[in-house]
C-alpha cells in the first residue's frame, strides 16, 4: 500500500496547525512540521519567522523543491508504519509535485480565511518566537503567493466559515473510504430469551474472527467463558471475547452503564494496556446511591440484580440540568487514557474494512419495552437497541446471531417462583435431570446467577417467545446452547450428525419455525463445546 500524505498550505493563522492536530488525534496521522525539517537541514538559520522563511527559500532553491520528498522517503525506509503523514506546511508547487512523483498518495488541502479573521487570530495568539506583526508576516513572499497554492489544491476550505470539526470532516472524507457506504462488517450477538443463554460462550468462540469487540449494557449481566487449565472467567463490563482474542480492540459504547470498580478490576485482571480499550466519554457511571436505591426498592419487588443500572440510567435522563451531578466516563480521571469518541473510531473501522462484533447483554424478553413489564430490565435489549447504544448503524450489519437455550431460565425466587416475572410452563431442574441424565447435584451447582448468585428458575422451551424474538431481532442465524440438557450424550458430540436424534429433531423444528439456520450449537462447557455449521 502506498504511503499517504496530507499536505497543508495556506496563510498564517488559516487553521493549518489546528487541522494537523486533529488529524493526528483522530486519524492517527504522523505530524511532520516543515519548520522542524528546515531547522535540522540548516541548524544555523535562526528561530524567527523571517529566518525560517529565508532558510526554506534557500532549501527550495538549492534542491529545486525536492528536499521535502527526499526527507520523507528516507524516513519511510526506517519507519515501516509511516503510512499516513500530515505535513504542516508546504510552500511551493514543486514540493508537492516531487512528493507525488516519488510514490506518495498526496491530498493537498489549502486553508484560507478573510483578512479580518486572519489578523484577529494572529493578534489573539501572538508570535511565540519574535515580535513580528501580522503586517510584517504578510509581506513574506510565501504569504503573498499563498493564493497560487489554492489553484492546485485538491480541496480549498474557508476556515472562517467552518469550525475546526467541519474542516476535519471535509478533509477526512478525501482520505477514507466513505464509512456510510462501507460494506457490512458488523455482526451482532443477542439473547433471544431472558438472558443467561450462553452469549459469552459464543462470543468467546467467535472472537478470533474480529478486529474489534464491542459491549453495551451494564454490570448486571455476567457472561461466563471457559479458560483452559483455569477457572471460568465472568465478564460484566468488557466484551466476553477479550480472552479469546487478545489482539482485538475492546470498546464500551456511549450507551453503556459502568461500574467503575468492576471495569477497572477487569482491565487489571486481564492486564490490558491503554491502547487496547476504548471507552466512549458519554458512558454513564453508576454511583453508590444508585445501588442503594435498587437494593431497597427493586431487589425484593421484581428480583432485580440491584447493580444500580436502572437508577443511574434514570438519572441520566432526568438530571439534564446545568447543575447535574451525573458523572459520565469523561468525568473520571482514572479513565482518561481510555477515552475516545467511539463513533469516530467505528468510522475508521468501517473505512478500513475491520470486522466488528457487538455483544448484546441480557435477553430480548427482558427488554424494557417488549418484556413482561414490570419484571424487565432498564433498557431495550434487541439487536437494534444494542446497535443504537454502541453507536453503530443497522446499515453496516452483516449477521445477527440470536442465542437461545434449550430450556430458558430466569434468575429469581426458586421457592415462590414469581418474584422475577413470567415464564411459560415452568418446570424443575429435577425434570431436566431425569430427561437428560445430568446429575441433579450438577444442575443445582451450575444454575446460579452469574451476578446475583441466586438460584435460577427454568421452563420448557417457549415457542411463542421464539417467534416474538425472531420478529424483534431479525436474526440471520440462531445459536442453540445447552444441548446437553436434552441429552447428556451430546457432550460427546463434536459434529452435527453426532447429536442425538431427539436433539436433531428439536433443531429441525426451530429452523422450521424460524426460517433461519441453527448454525451453532454448544454441547458442554469445555474447550471443544461448539459445533459450528456456519456458511460464513
Amino acid at each position: 500500500m502506498k504511503p499517504k500524505a496530507i499536505v497543508l498550505s495556506g496563510r498564517v493563522c488559516a487553521g493549518k496547525t489546528t487541522l494537523a492536530r486533529q488529524l493526528v488525534a483522530k486519524a492517527g496521522a504522523e505530524l511532520i512540521k516543515t519548520k522542524d525539517l528546515i531547522k535540522q537541514a540548516l541548524p544555523s538559520s535562526g528561530v524567527s519567522r523571517r529566518a525560517r522563511h529565508n532558510a526554506g527559500l534557500k532549501l527550495d532553491r538549492d534542491t529545486n523543491g525536492t528536499w521535502l520528498a527526499n526527507v520523507l522517503n528516507a524516513r519511510l525506509v526506517n519507519e515501516k508504519d509511516l503510512t499516513l503523514v500530515v505535513i504542516d506546511s508546504v510552500r511551493s508547487a514543486e514540493q508537492i509535485r516531487y512528493l507525488r512523483h516519488s510514490g506518495w498518495v498526496v491530498t493537498h488541502v489549502h486553508l484560507q480565511a478573510s483578512e479580518r479573521i486572519l489578523t484577529k487570530r494572529y493578534d489573539e495568539r501572538g508570535s511565540p518566537t519574535d515580535n513580528a506583526t501580522y503586517s510584517e508576516v504578510s509581506g513574506f513572499s510565501t504569504e503573498r503567493l499563498s493564493n497560487t497554492m489554492a489553484k492546485i489544491a485538491d480541496v480549498v476550505i474557508d476556515s472562517d466559515r467552518c469550525n475546526q470539526d467541519d474542516v476535519y470532516a471535509r478533509v477526512i472524507a478525501r482520505l477514507e473510504n466513505r464509512p456510510i457506504i462501507a460494506l457490512p462488517v458488523v455482526d451482532v450477538i443477542v439473547g433471544g430469551q431472558y438472558g443467561s443463554e450462553g452469549k459469552g460462550n459464543i462470543a468467546h468462540y467467535l472472537a478470533p474472527e474480529y478486529d474489534v469487540l464491542v459491549r453495551v449494557g451494564g454490570p448486571n449481566a455476567g457472561h461466563k467463558v471457559y479458560r483452559v487449565d483455569d477457572k471460568p472467567y465472568t465478564f460484566r463490563q468488557l466484551p466476553s471475547g477479550a480472552l479469546g482474542n487478545k489482539d482485538a480492540t475492546l470498546v464500551i459504547g456511549a450507551g453503556a452503564v459502568i461500574s467503575l470498580e468492576v471495569l477497572l478490576r477487569e482491565i487489571t485482571e486481564l492486564a490490558l494496556t491503554f491502547e487496547k480499550v476504548i471507552i466512549d466519554p458519554q458512558a454513564m457511571i453508576i454511583d453508590q446511591a444508585d445501588i442503594d436505591w435498587e437494593e431497597q426498592v427493586l431487589k425484593g419487588a421484581i428480583g432485580s440484580t440491584a447493580q444500580g443500572i436502572g437508577h443511574a440510567t434514570a438519572r441520566k435522563i432526568l438530571e439534564r440540568t446545568p447543575e447535574t451531578k451525573v458523572r459520565l466516563a469523561k468525568d473520571i480521571p482514572s479513565l482518561k487514557h481510555y477515552l475516545s469518541d467511539s463513533v469516530e473510531f467505528f468510522a475508521r473501522c468501517l473505512s478500513g474494512g475491520k470486522k466488528i462484533m457487538l455483544e448484546g447483554t441480557q435477553g430480548t424478553s427482558l427488554s424494557l419495552h417488549h418484556g413482561f413489564y414490570p419484571h424487565v430490565t432498564s433498557r431495550a435489549t434487541t439487536a437494534a437497541a444494542c446497535l443504537s447504544e454502541a453507536g453503530l448503524s443497522p446499515r453496516h450489519v452483516r449477521k445477527v446471531m440470536m442465542v437461545c437455550r434449550t430450556y430458558p431460565i430466569r434468575v429469581g425466587d426458586s421457592v415462590t417462583g414469581n418474584s422475577s416475572g413470567f415464564m411459560s410452563q415452568p418446570i424443575k431442574f429435577s425434570d431436566i435431570a431425569e430427561r437428560s441424565g445430568i446429575p441433579l447435584s450438577e444442575l443445582d451447582q451450575t444454575e446460579i446467577g452469574s451476578v446475583s448468585h441466586r438460584p435460577r428458575r427454568v421452563a420448557e422451551f417457549d415457542w411463542a417467545q421464539l417467534r416474538k424474538s425472531l420478529l424483534l431481532n431479525g436474526p440471520t442465524d440462531i445459536a442453540l446452547t445447552f444441548t446437553d440438557y436434552i441429552d447428556i450424550r451430546n457432550r460427546n458430540a463434536f459434529r452435527y450428525e453426532q447429536l442425538t436424534d431427539k436433539t436433531l429433531r428439536f433443531i429441525e423444528e426451530i429452523e422450521k419455525v424460524s426460517g433461519v439456520p441453527v448454525s451453532m450449537m454448544s454441547t458442554a462447557f469445555n474447550d471443544r463445546n461448539i459445533i459450528d455449521r456456519r456458511m460464513w
